[in-house]
C-alpha cells in the first residue's frame, strides 16, 4: 500500500475546523464554553452521568486533559462531579445549570459546522464518508488499546 495523506488531511480538518467552530461559537455569543469544553458538555448533553473515562472514550480527549478541563467547568458550574453510590471509587459527572441552558447554542453552531463540512455533499457521500472514517477510527482506537495492553 502506499503512503497515504489521509491522516494529514483529518489533522489540518481538526485544526483548521476548531478555528472555525470557535469564530462561529464567538459569533454566536456563546461565551460560558469553548470548543473542547462543548464536546464534553455533548457527550454529557448524550448521556448524562458519565465518568471521566467515559468522557474521554467519546471525545477523544486525554485524561491528564480532561481533568484540568473538568475543573475549569465544575468552577463555571457547567458541570458537577458526584461520586458513584454503587462504587464510591467512581465520580460520575452531571450537567450544571448553566450547561443546560447553553445546549441549543451549541447545536445551532453544530449545524452550522455540518453545512460547512458537508457543502455540495450527498447524503450517500456523507453517510459513506462517515462510515469510512469510523472504521479509521476504530483501528486507532484498537491500536491504542493494543499499546496500553503492552505498558
Amino acid at each position: 500500500m502506499r503512503i497515504s495523506r489521509s491522516g494529514d488531511y483529518i489533522a489540518q480538518i481538526r485544526l483548521i475546523g476548531g478555528r472555525v467552530f470557535e469564530k462561529l461559537l464567538a459569533e454566536s455569543g456563546a461565551d460560558t464554553f469553548n470548543g473542547p469544553q462543548g464536546k464534553i458538555l455533548d457527550a454529557l448533553w448524550q448521556q448524562d452521568g458519565l465518568s471521566a473515562n467515559e468522557i474521554s472514550q467519546r471525545t477523544g480527549l486525554a485524561n491528564s486533559t480532561l481533568t484540568s478541563m473538568l475543573d475549569r467547568m465544575e468552577d463555571a458550574g457547567l458541570v458537577q462531579r458526584v461520586r458513584s453510590k454503587e462504587d464510591r471509587r467512581v465520580v460520575r459527572l452531571f450537567l450544571g445549570e448553566k450547561a443546560r441552558l447553553c445546549k441549543e447554542q451549541y447545536e445551532s453552531v453544530s449545524e452550522k459546522m455540518t453545512d460547512i463540512y458537508f457543502r455540495g455533499f450527498s447524503d450517500d457521500e456523507v453517510t459513506s464518508l462517515e462510515g469510512l472514517l469510523l472504521r479509521v477510527l476504530e483501528n486507532v482506537r484498537e491500536a491504542d488499546r493494543n499499546d496500553k495492553n503492552r505498558n
